[in-house]
């Protein structure tokens, strides 16, 4: 048999989750034989992950949801993004001499309240199956009792350790001996253990009412922050209609603005009449023409998104395909587009993790959560035990632009999901990490599924490119490439104008990416898990 991937593509007839973290998809995995629904393992990897990769996630973050119903075939999303201030402006900012929002600190880990907590609960309200005290017991469980650190969290907590020290209740938990933990080491955050089980016990209001809010808001007043007791109890997760599109065969849905899941179906307009499947796989029009649609894609991005219900953004224009055909005049395939001429802004830097779950029964849920930043704003909240996130850092302080800051607001996001089907039925459920590249990962492991009929683990396995800036001393239309890239592919992007960075054969950076697919005879659940993550899809 001819090895094309690292690793086999994980099999399951029943039930499949698949997220950064193996421990967490086993946590899942433990909900799914229980008895609970897909939204049950959902929550349980989501909360296991704000205990072991705390670099990446936590309760202090966000999370955004699609959600699939086997019996009624309905796509539901799940909007969890945390919402301005009441006492958030522009005017704040400008006094105390800010062109933007800062990035760590006190700030921004209080601009906006948390939103995961409250999307898992109306999840778990509409769809759970089992108490949502069992979906937390596993993470209650590692954050009281310890958790072990992995290669990748110790790395990240060095990393950040300049970020992490000012802060004394961060240090607590990931320095407690004043240095970055050694692989292997056992970590514990009893106080989020705390919180976890307020949570489990009294749901959304152990979360945003009585002691757990009353300790996150005597820490904001006395750290000088935003939010207050008034703006957590008014934080609640509202149901949306997803975005639908089409590629070929496959009908996709993504995440509504806030998020930027509409660039993916744009990029996918713009590339079908290439007809990529005809074209060499890994070869350099594979890369070339993709990068160039995700620059035009990211222009509309940058000019239009942000909260709806803030702001007129153009949706439905931006993602069909005679958009798409005026905008594809813009792309060149010989010469690579320069930034000047069709600029993007934003930042590939930013952690985010991504579960996917499918049930017996054919349920589904495609779950995207964060804090932004490699451990958001750096900042624990008091005895809480919880990380803020930083997301508001993205609020442009531009009183002219959509995405300006104003009180009640949810930042842009760059946090998306997706879920496909083929003939109608569930087939795919992916997603990855990644900031801005995330729109970026979804567009090459649905080409190389769709067009390339690479298997689930294949597809993310395979050599990644990003395209953009990961800090300001870089160009902003840079193309990160793996060099498992054909040499050959790699010479001629160069060739074509495109500003290179080399990087090895794998990169961290390149995001973590995970997926389900469904095989549409047999009904197998097909996992796979990127291999850049301490991940696994786990099936049963």
């Amino acid at each position: 048999m001819q090895i094309t991937t690292g690793r086999p593509v994980t099999m399951g007839p029943n039930g499949m989750v698949t997220c950064p973290h193996a421990l967490a998809s086993q946590a899942g995995v433990e909900v799914l034989r229980a008895g609970g629904s897909a939204v049950d393992a959902a929550i349980a990897t989501s909360a296991a992950l704000a205990v072991l990769y705390p670099h990446m996630t936590g309760v202090g973050g966000d999370a955004f949801w699609l959600i699939h119903d086997a019996k009624t075939q309905a796509v539901r999303y799940l909007d969890g993004g945390g919402r301005a201030a009441a006492s958030a402006s522009i005017e704040w900012f400008a006094q105390r001499g800010h062109a933007e929002v800062p990035f760590r600190g006190i700030l921004p880990a209080t601009l906006t309240t948390p939103g995961s907590v409250a999307s898992w609960v109306e999840a778990h309200a509409t769809y759970g199956r089992l108490p949502l005290a069992r979906n937390l017991q596993t993470a209650i469980g590692y954050a009281r009792d310890g958790f072990p650190v992995t290669e990748r969290l110790a790395g990240w907590i060095e990393f950040a350790r300049k970020d992490l020290e000012p802060h004394a209740e961060s240090m607590a938990i990931f320095m407690p001996d004043g240095k970055a933990p050694r692989p292997g080491t056992r970590l514990t955050n009893p106080n989020l253990a705390h919180t976890l089980s307020a949570i489990a016990e009294r749901g959304r209001a152990g979360f945003y009412e009585g002691p757990v809010a009353a300790e996150l808001a005597r820490f904001a007043g006395e750290k000088g922050g935003f939010f207050t007791a008034s703006d957590l109890a008014v934080q609640t997760a509202r149901w949306g209609k997803p975005l639908q599109g089409r590629y070929r065969d496959l009908t996709l849905y993504e995440t509504p603005a806030p998020t930027q899941g509409f660039t993916v179906l744009e990029m996918l307009n713009l590339l079908e009449p290439f007809e990529l499947h005809q074209r060499e796989y890994l070869g350099a029009d594979h890369a070339h023409l993709l990068v160039q649609a995700k620059q035009v894609a990211y222009h509309d991005r940058d000019r239009h998104l942000a909260d709806p219900a803030f702001a007129d953004v153009p949706m439905e224009r931006l993602i069909s395909k005679t958009y798409a055909n005026e905008r594809r005049k813009l792309m060149d395939p010989a010469r690579a587009l320069p930034w000047d001429k069709v600029p993007s802004y934003g930042s590939l830097t930013g952690d985010t993790v991504y579960i996917a779950v499918v049930d017996a029964e054919g349920n589904a849920v495609s779950l995207i959560q964060s804090l932004y930043g490699v451990f958001g704003s750096a900042v624990v909240a008091g005895n809480t035990g919880v990380v803020l996130q930083n997301r508001s850092a993205y609020f442009s302080l531009d009183p002219s632009h959509p995405n300006r800051l104003e009180p009640g607001k949810t930042p842009l996001h760059t946090l998306i999901a997706s879920m496909g089907f083929r003939n109608d039925k569930l087939w795919s459920v992916v997603g990855c990490m990644g900031a801005d590249g995330q729109p970026q990962i979804h567009l090459q492991t649905y080409i190389n599924l769709l067009d390339f009929d690479r298997n689930i683990q294949e597809a993310l396995e395979a050599p990644r490119w990003l395209s953009g800036r990961f800090g300001l001393g870089e160009s902003r239309d840079t193309l990160h490439i793996e060099a498992r890239f054909p040499k050959a592919t790699i010479d001629e992007l160069d060739r074509r104008g495109h500003i290179l960075d080399r990087w090895g054969d794998w990169n961290e950076l390149a995001g973590h990416a995970h997926g389900i697919v469904i095989d549409p005879e047999s009904g197998m659940r097909y996992g796979g898990s990127d291999p850049r993550s301490d991940g696994a899809a786990i099936g049963y």
